[in-house]
This record gives C-alpha cells, sequence and structure tokens, in this order.
C-alpha cells in the first residue's frame, strides 16, 4: 500500500516540478510541438510501465511520465492563447469538461480491464491509445503562429530567467492570485480524500454498501463539474472572469458546511455533486485570467506555475484531511477547508480590486 501511493503520487511531484519549464519551451518553439512530444512520451513510458519487473522500475518509469507528461496543461496553454480573448471562457470550460471526463471514466475502466486482459496488456492498452492522440494530434491540430514568439531567438535565453519574466509583466497581483487559487481548488477537492470511506461509513448502516456509496462520492464532485465546466465558462466570457472566481469560491466554501452535519450517504452525495458544480468555473476562469494579464509569449511559462500550484493543492490536500481528521475529527476537516476557501474568496476579491484600482489611476 505505502509503494502504491508513493508511485501514484511520483507522478504529480515530477510533473509539478517540470510544468513551467515545458511552458517556456512552447511559447519559445511552439505549443503543437510540446503536445506532440507529451504524447508521444506518455505513449513509450506507458507501454514500458507493461514491462515493470519490481517496485523500483514502477516507481522511476512513474516519476518518468510526471517528467515527459504534461499534454493536458500543455493543451490549456494551446487552447488559451488560440482562442479569441472574448471566447476564452468557454473554449477552457469545455477543454475541462473533456479533461475532468476522462479522469471520471478513466479509472472506471481501468478498474476493469486487468481482470479480462491482465494488468499489463491494460499497460501497453493504455500505450497504444495515447499513441493513437498522438497522432491525431500530428495530423489534425493546427497551430496559428504567436507573433510575439517568432521574433525570439535563443540568445535571449539568459534573460528568460523567472525572475525578469514575474518583473515583466505589468499587473502581477490577480496572477499571484490565480496561482494560490489553483491550488485551493485542488486542495479543496483532494481535502476529503484521505477520510472520505471512514466518514463514509458512519453514514451508510449497511457495511456491504460502503465502498460502492464512497464510490459515488467521489465521481459525484467530477461529474458536477463535467456537466457545468462549459456553462460556467460562457458565465466568464459574459459577466468577467473575477466575478465568476469570487462567487465560485464562496459557494464552495458555503457548500463545505452543510457536508459536514450531513445524516446519510445521499445527502453528501447530492452536496458533493453541488460542489462539482461550483469548481468548475474555476480553473477555465483562472486560466482567462491568466490569460488576460500575460503576453502571449510567455502565457505557457506562467500557466505552468499554474500546473504546477494545482499539483502542490493535490498534495498538500490529502495531508491536511488526514491531519486534521486524525487530530480534531472528520466533520473538522470540511469546517475548516470551508474556512480557507473563504479566505481565498476574500484574498481573490482584494487583489482583483486592487488591480482595477491601478488600472483606472494609469489610465487617467
Amino acid at each position: 500500500m505505502q509503494w502504491s501511493g508513493i508511485a501514484f503520487g511520483a507522478t504529480f511531484f515530477a510533473a509539478g516540478l517540470v510544468a513551467p519549464l515545458w511552458g517556456r519551451l512552447a511559447d519559445r518553439y511552439g505549443r503543437k510541438m510540446i503536445l506532440m512530444r507529451a504524447s508521444l512520451g506518455m505513449a513509450v513510458v506507458m507501454s514500458l510501465l507493461g514491462l515493470a519487473e519490481n517496485v523500483w522500475q514502477l516507481v522511476g518509469l512513474r516519476l518518468l511520465a510526471g517528467l515527459v507528461g504534461g499534454y493536458a496543461s500543455g493543451a490549456t496553454v494551446m487552447v488559451a492563447t488560440q482562442t479569441p480573448r472574448d471566447r476564452t471562457g468557454w473554449a477552457l470550460g469545455t477543454l475541462a469538461s473533456g479533461v475532468m471526463a476522462g479522469n471520471l471514466v478513466g479509472p472506471l475502466i481501468g478498474g476493469l480491464l486487468p481482470a479480462h486482459i491482465g494488468i499489463r496488456n491494460t499497460f501497453f492498452l493504455a500505450g497504444a491509445m495515447i499513441f493513437t492522440a498522438f497522432v491525431a494530434t500530428t495530423l489534425l491540430i493546427k497551430e496559428r503562429p504567436n507573433k510575439s514568439s517568432e521574433k525570439t531567438s535563443i540568445r535571449k535565453s539568459a534573460n528568460d530567467k523567472a525572475g525578469s519574466v514575474w518583473r515583466s509583466l505589468s499587473n502581477r497581483g490577480p496572477v499571484i492570485a490565480m496561482l494560490i487559487t489553483a491550488a485551493l481548488l485542488m486542495f479543496a477537492n483532494m481535502s476529503i480524500e484521505p477520510i472520505i470511506t471512514v466518514y463514509v461509513t458512519q453514514l451508510v448502516r449497511d457495511p456491504a454498501s460502503v465502498t460502492w456509496v464512497a464510490g459515488l462520492v467521489m465521481s459525484a464532485s467530477a461529474l458536477g463539474s463535467v456537466l457545468a465546466a462549459s456553462r460556467v465558462g460562457k458565465l466568464a466570457d459574459r459577466h468577467g472572469p473575477p466575478r465568476v472566481i469570487v462567487a465560485c469560491l464562496v459557494i464552495c466554501a458555503g457548500l463545505l458546511i452543510p457536508q459536514a452535519c450531513v445524516t446519510n450517504g445521499s445527502e453528501l452525495i447530492a452536496l458533493r455533486f453541488l460542489m462539482g458544480l461550483s469548481l468548475a468555473g474555476l480553473m477555465p476562469s483562472i486560466t482567462s485570467v491568466i490569460r488576460h494579464n500575460v503576453p502571449d509569449n510567455e502565457a505557457g511559462y506562467i500557466l505552468g506555475y499554474a500546473t504546477s500550484a494545482q499539483y502542490l493543492g493535490q498534495v498538500i490536500g490529502p495531508l491536511f484531511g488526514g491531519y486534521v481528521g486524525g487530530q480534531l475529527g472528520m466533520r473538522s476537516v470540511f469546517l475548516i477547508t470551508s474556512l480557507i476557501m473563504l479566505a481565498g474568496a476574500i484574498f481573490t476579491a482584494k487583489a482583483f480590486r486592487r488591480s482595477a484600482a491601478l488600472h483606472a489611476r494609469a489610465s487617467r
């Protein structure tokens, strides 16, 4: 069990470290090339996982998967920079629905296939499917040239360090706020992970139904996000991403409170579904805000940091949930997470208000 957790977390750890690097390379050499690299690399590594002979090889290959992967984050950069600004929220919301649908269906299929074709063949099949994505990316995706990046020379690399990039941003406040919000998004969603089965045990009388109900609870949030992401993205295009982000954070904070007071599994499933609806608009809106505050030739680099922030939330969330649940009780996890999300909403609202004031002062 311990090695399983290490192997699972290795991919996220490695991916979080290299996400800004891949974003920077995408800015310089083109987003399509990075998508081709990620899909081909993942196809090879996934197939090699089917040949692993011991746990060390498994962990090493999972680390390699995180290093060479990043297709979803690369696709986000591609869509964000290739879509007209006034339709960015809708486009990113549609992409987010597809990503979350894969996250929802993938584990279900992955749990069924080994019993029918074997574990190693499951990896080989997954590698073949990812290779299909590589072929589709190569043949079907057309990238519009980025004029600002075409003029970027290799000699500029000495000045392309993180500090200079951040100093070049005229309005860093909203961007930093979005990185924090990206981490909060995954933190809120993942903090329940370590306690969910035990918590459901307290709510469900039939022990045989605990695993089934726990699975529904975990899937409900993802399903809500799949259904709502593109629609909330449209709202962001119409009313502005800042309003949507603050509203989603406040709603999420409010929905966490009754989750601490539920008396049966059905109530928890319904509340997690509603929470998925509220979380759906966050990532597309976060990406849209960064897109509007960062030059196109730096978008991939900064969005790479947003991806790293999400992975940070994925790591901290379960650690927080497990510790608080063990020390203060499982219901405290929901209540404290609610306070953190509310604090995030207040911080984000102030950051947007300060940014608007600075913009108005500069335009006078």
